[in-house]
């Protein structure tokens, strides 16, 4: 059977809707602790992925971008975001947060 084009293009926007708000199956279920109880170090890199059974009022913009650990308050990072050509300060939990390993050059 093949969908209209019109069909076709709702079924994809569907789908994508639902897969930012889904999590695979083997990932579901209880967090590890050891996500919420991560260390990070002033200027280690970082992606921001936001935890979905995390119920926390957390700005879709921020998914996906990367940062640097710019220091701590409390159990919640600094991370210093470029945003067009401004450097933006946004605090972050830790288990949104994702180390980055970076090759440096020599």
């Amino acid at each position: 059977m093949v969908l209209p084009l019109k069909d076709k293009f709702l079924n994809e926007m569907f789908f994508q809707y639902c897969m930012v708000k889904r999590k695979n199956i083997r990932q579901r279920g209880k967090i590890s602790l050891s996500r919420y109880f991560r260390k990070f170090r002033e200027g280690d890199s970082v992606a921001i992925k936001r935890e979905i059974s995390v119920g926390a009022n957390f700005p879709k913009r921020l998914q996906g971008r990367t940062g640097i650990i710019k220091g701590k308050k409390g159990r919640i990072y600094i991370v210093k975001l470029k945003d067009q050509r401004l450097d933006k300060e946004y605090l972050i939990e830790a288990i949104h947060l994702n180390k980055i390993s970076q090759i440096k050059a020599k």
